[in-house]
């Protein structure tokens, strides 16, 4: 192991990492001036829900969260998951570790481990976020999320948060960090039910009601700040040269 390595996983670096990482959001929170749209869409949802997030917004996506919401957030066990897990903590989010194994041993990812510490989340009244895409794979809903719903009982809430001054990395998952004194757009989708006796047809149905969810509201915060959403997927031309 180099020495960047060794010193990054030490507890106190960590420790030191997270706590300025999440000073740092405080401060992009408290100097930007965000609308929700909905107006009311907290008036429209019975908590607790399950706030579905696309990879990329982890640094973003606790702005959407009121005072008095509880809150977790299920986190990778990677050494990057540390310093989430940290800036979380001091965000007032509680991390859940683990994550789905994809042709890995799930044991090792925690992911039959979080399953069950999101459901207890759920039924104790705490709203859980999470990413709906599969890691390496961007902005293509997995079963997962939808899995969680159908067992819990609990609404899928597609969320986006985004801001006018920002960072928007080159990374696989477009991931995108505010910066201070800028404009804030937080758009909360349509709940999304899976019923508990859902078959298979329908679960795949819901997984795309997700998706293109998810899509929209980032489309629409990206708007209402007077940007582009750079990972948003082409839109297929038709016949003539027109699009979709």
């Amino acid at each position: 192991m180099g020495l960047i390595k060794r010193i990054t996983r030490s507890r106190a670096v960590q420790e030191a990492i997270g706590f300025l990482v999440a000073g740092y959001l405080k401060l992009v929170q408290r100097t930007s001036r965000f609308v929700m749209e909905p107006a009311d869409a907290y008036d429209r949802i019975e908590m607790p829900v399950i706030a579905a997030m696309w990879h990329g917004q982890h640094f973003m996506i606790h702005f959407a969260k009121r005072p008095q919401d509880r809150a977790a957030s299920l986190v990778s066990r990677s050494g990057d998951g540390e310093f989430n897990a940290i800036a979380l903590r001091h965000l007032g989010v509680r991390a859940i570790r683990g994550s789905g194994a994809r042709g890995r041993d799930i044991r090792k990812k925690g992911g039959a481990q979080a399953l069950r510490a999101m459901l207890r989340a759920l039924s104790e009244g705490e709203m859980v976020v999470m990413t709906a895409d599969i890691p390496k794979i961007s902005r293509v809903c997995g079963l997962g999320i939808v899995t969680l719903a159908q067992l819990s009982g609990r609404p899928i809430v597609p969320v986006a948060v985004v801001t006018s001054r920002r960072i928007d990395f080159n990374s696989w998952d477009r991931a995108s960090i505010g910066l201070p004194f800028g404009r804030g757009a937080i758009v909360l989708g349509e709940p999304v039910p899976v019923p508990r006796d859902a078959d298979e047809q329908a679960l795949e149905r819901l997984r795309q009601s997700v998706e293109r969810e998810l899509d929209r509201v980032h489309e629409r915060a990206y708007a209402l700040v007077g940007s582009r959403d750079p990972g948003a997927k082409a839109t297929p031309m038709l016949a003539g040269g027109s699009r979709a």
